[in-house]
């Protein structure tokens, strides 16, 4: 699938909106990341992607990117390892299954809403937002365009 086929068929607005929801509650952060390259493993390509972007450099570690390659049909989701810790792998396979049952029927909205709010859940249960703790410092923060990254 094309890249921008992707992109024109998500409702950019939800996403944007969700992620502001999900992260009202924590002091995690999340990001939807689409690449317009080919990638063999979206996993690996996920990881490249956490790193270059500094999700890596938080104080609690409690980042998490949802990745998607439409070109390779493939995505990812990526948690930094204070969330690990936390939900371990199996949490990660059920947002992994439940997004890809929706992508696979070509409902990529609701595939990433349903990613963003189980990560918020997620995030909320074990780092919730408490006040004075801000997120990393805007010297430090991911490019943001409103909510999705494009590669």
């Amino acid at each position: 699938m094309r890249t921008r086929h992707f992109l024109n068929s998500v409702d950019h607005d939800k996403i944007v909106a969700a992620i502001a929801k999900a992260e009202q509650g924590t002091t995690g952060e999340i990001c939807v990341f689409v690449s317009r390259h080919h990638v063999a493993n979206a996993l690996e390509e996920a990881t490249r992607c956490f790193k270059k972007l500094k999700m890596d450099r938080t104080a609690l570690r409690n980042d998490v990117l949802i990745f998607v390659a439409p070109r390779s049909h493939s995505f990812a989701v990526v948690g930094d390892v204070g969330v690990h810790s936390k939900c371990g792998k199996h949490f990660w396979n059920e947002v992994v299954e439940a997004m890809r049952h929706r992508l696979r029927r070509g409902e990529f909205t609701d595939a990433l809403l349903c990613g963003i709010e189980r990560v918020g859940s997620l995030l909320a249960e074990y780092f919730p937002a408490t006040p004075g703790v801000g997120k990393r410092p805007s010297s430090e923060a991911a490019p943001q365009t409103g909510g999705v990254l494009e590669e």
